[in-house]
């Protein structure tokens, strides 16, 4: 038997109060709990004991309704996270309703999408209140009919007594269920009797999402309200002194026009100075907005460098040999191993800056009052959001409301609020509800992109073509991408990583898989050419490499469970009988860990009219409980497009500060016909607690393209994106 405790550090966990119509209603916290006790409407527990963050109701009816209250970006949380609470509640899932809970920082803990976090936090505290539901019910049920606890039994919402005939809903018996007492810890169902979790349960909001119901951020609308477009700087190193303005309010369905031009208190979601600068224009069509953007005549004034990309590469490469070391590892002597060795082989890895290019564009809604603000739109960080507005408005934080819509997309892009803060700072300027609304240039010429990249590596091998020494230095803008902790770390004798800083003004983020994206690809190719130069089958290299680790590792810590590790490299070596000559079809491999996640993919691929194909790709993954299949195999199905189409075509580069790729007729996304055309999940079962798993699927699919890549064109490509290092006159020939 599991149990789980609801008392902890005198924190509540639950609040039970009656819900209208005479229902139950369960507020839980997501790491803490506490005792409850109920009064007639609600519990008299002191607000000290408690944070609560999402709840459950249940009506007389049956039917229960769940808040989710993490944001919604594609993950499928807004189905995954209410299936705990349903499996431990044990409630029919038909008679689930989920809806999207608002922001509320007093109450909630963790309401963010973001380092593929959802599941993995809340998995616990998920399982409690639906087992503290179910036990509070199976307790009134218990009275009611003068028996104890452990003479019931419950099947899909539904008491029954084991030794009787006698049966009652959850809907019958919720609102007698209001004033049980929580006890100090509930019994949690066994893994093994799990009904829901691990099935496949479609998107909760997949027909209003095809039938084109209001979900999004850009589908809100508010009467009154007013909508907004902006024009950043046109450059990085920029800032705007005055514009047309007179001219531009004169136009056709313009309301108003002006500069914003502040310093912010809180300056983690904009530059490195907290500057908040841009031309608005306020009207009522996008339209006419949009026709008076292109009116603008701005002057201009440069107040940093003005970058270009050759400039970038020769920063990061001067960075990687004097820039300042942020993180490093040294196990044994590297240096002397490098003298000794038979052969050594270094390679240099290089990938641009990305955009996030969302589908959805970026909005948001904001109405500004005296004493208070109404946010809406799509954020990943809602919390971070309400607090920067706060402190831009000088307003307390609980005069603050924001709600989640539905997210178009996000990749980390939309865990900066900037956007949400210029809405607000419009609504303020103007004294009325507005929608601001980006272009897609504006979003690309912005900023908040994934950083540029550059790494060296370098091994060693001895006689016997073993290896003795490996290390890695890596550096970026502004951010590095080495992991010293992480594999090969504690496989290599003589081993080191440095991970050091480089500058920028250019304006970077998170995107998805942050930083492992890159270095997944640079180091899984170094290491199928080192298993070259050893004469080894990649997949046997790797795995000598974790047996060491596993039985004899090297050093005090790393990251990484080897067998784990291990195990997915086996699984998908099997699964896609990885020994198999096939005519014509050349093969890539590759693993990786991030996000508590194992990931081993096989990339098979074909030449067709001379260019590389994609046929298909075989994915292992170990993440734990998997808890909705079909969204599982999504993510990670995603993931692998994602990342190969990213390294083999997009880029941005830069002239005088400013971007060159400002939307899609420049900036290449992989198109339909060039996507692999089968994408295989596969699985470990296994009882671990869920781990990440929106991103982990994404590193390896760029390492295990670059090794089939190799194999088909006889080229190592160390600079993304590839397709424009493959030399034609090699695949033509």
């Amino acid at each position: 038997m599991t149990t789980i405790k609801t008392q902890y550090n005198r924190r509540s966990f639950l609040k039970v109060s009656a819900a209208a119509g005479g229902g139950m209603l369960i507020g839980f916290s997501w790491l803490t709990g506490c005792i409850s006790k109920t009064e007639t409407k609600e519990i008299a527990v002191p607000k000290e004991w408690f944070e609560i963050n999402g709840y459950i109701k249940i009506g007389d009816t049956g039917m229960v309704t769940i808040y989710s209250p993490n944001p919604e970006i594609g993950q499928n949380v807004r189905t995954s996270m209410p299936m705990i609470v349903a499996e431990e509640l044990d409630v029919d899932w038909k008679n689930v309703v989920v809806e999207q809970a608002p922001l509320n920082t007093g109450f909630y803990q963790n309401q963010f999408a973001g380092g593929s976090l959802s599941i993995k936090l809340s998995w616990n505290a998920l399982r409690m209140a639906g087992a503290a539901g179910r036990r509070m019910l199976l307790e009134a049920a218990a009275k009611e009919w003068g028996l104890s606890v452990s003479d019931l039994s419950v099947n899909q919402g539904v008491i029954k007594e084991k030794n009787g005939t006698r049966t009652i809903t959850y809907g019958e018996i919720a609102s007698k269920a209001v004033g049980i007492e929580v006890p100090e810890e509930v019994e949690l169902k066994e893994i093994k009797d799990f009904k829901l979790i691990g099935t496949s349960v479609k998107n909760v909001d997949g027909m209003k999402i095809i039938t084109g119901k209001s979900l999004f951020g850009l589908d809100f609308k508010r009467e009154g309200m007013q909508l907004a477009v902006i024009q950043h700087p046109p450059a990085f190193g920029m800032k705007v002194k005055d514009f047309n303005e007179e001219e531009i309010k004169k136009m056709p369905g313009v309301k108003d026009a002006f500069i914003i031009d502040t310093t912010i208190q809180d300056p983690s979601w904009s530059d490195e100075k907290g500057f908040l600068q841009l031309i608005a224009i306020v009207g009522d069509s996008t339209w006419q907005l949009m026709k008076a953007k292109k009116a603008i005549k701005a002057n201009y004034e440069v107040v940093s460098a003005l970058e270009n990309s050759e400039m970038h590469m020769i920063n990061m490469e001067n960075a990687l040999l004097s820039g300042k070391v942020l993180k490093s590892r040294i196990d044994g002597k590297p240096d002397e191993a490098f003298k000794k060795a038979a052969k050594v082989i270094e390679r240099t890895y290089s990938s641009p800056f990305l955009a996030h290019n969302t589908m959805e564009p970026m909005n948001f809604f904001a109405n500004v009052k005296e004493d208070s603000a109404e946010l809406i739109g799509p954020t990943q960080t809602p919390q971070a959001l309400e607090g920067s507005v706060a402190k831009f408005l000088n307003l307390p934080v609980e005069n603050i409301t924001v709600n989640m819509t539905r997210i178009g997309g996000g990749f980390g892009r939309r865990l900066y609020v900037h956007f949400g803060v210029e809405a607000a700072a419009i609504s303020k300027k103007i004294g009325a509800p507005v929608k601001l609304i980006y272009t897609r240039e504006d979003d690309m010429s912005q900023g908040t992109y994934r950083p540029a990249y550059l790494s060296s590596y370098k091994a060693g091998l001895d006689e016997n073509n073993n290896l003795i020494a490996f290390s890695v230095k890596g550096t970026g803008l502004p951010e590095s991408s080495v992991f010293p902790d992480r594999f090969p770390a504690g496989t290599v004798d003589n081993y080191s990583a440095e991970d050091i800083s480089g500058n920028t003004n250019v304006t970077t983020g998170a995107w998805r898989a942050p930083r492992s994206h890159f270095t997944a690809g640079a180091e899984q190719s170094f290491l199928d050419e080192v298993a070259e130069l050893a004469g080894k089958d990649p997949i046997d290299f790797r795995l000598e490499l974790f047996d060491r680790a596993i039985k004899n590792p090297v050093g005090e810590k790393y990251d990484y469970e080897a067998d784990r590790y291990a195990g997915v490299l086996k699984m998908v070596k099997e699964k896609s009988n990885w020994g198999e000559k096939k005519p014509g079809v050349y093969r890539g491999v590759a693993a990786y860990f991030c996000h508590s996640s194992y990931v081993a993919e096989v990339v098979d691929m074909v030449m067709e009219n001379g260019q590389p194909k994609v046929k298909k790709v075989w994915c292992a993954v170990d993440c734990g409980i998997v808890v909705n299949k079909d969204a599982a195999k999504n993510m990670v199905q995603g993931g692998v497009i994602d990342g190969i189409g990213h390294a083999m075509y997009s880029q941005l580069t830069f002239n005088n500060g400013a971007v060159n790729e400002t939307n899609f007729d420049r900036y290449q996304l992989m198109r339909h016909s060039q996507a692999p055309e089968e994408i295989e999940v596969l699985f470990v079962k296994n009882e671990i607690a869920p781990t990440g798993l929106g991103e982990p699927g994404l590193p390896p699919a760029i390492g295990a393209l670059a090794n089939a890549l190799y194999k088909a064109t006889g080229q190592r490509l160390t600079k993304q994106p590839f397709a424009n290092q493959i030399k034609t006159e090699k695949l033509l020939g």
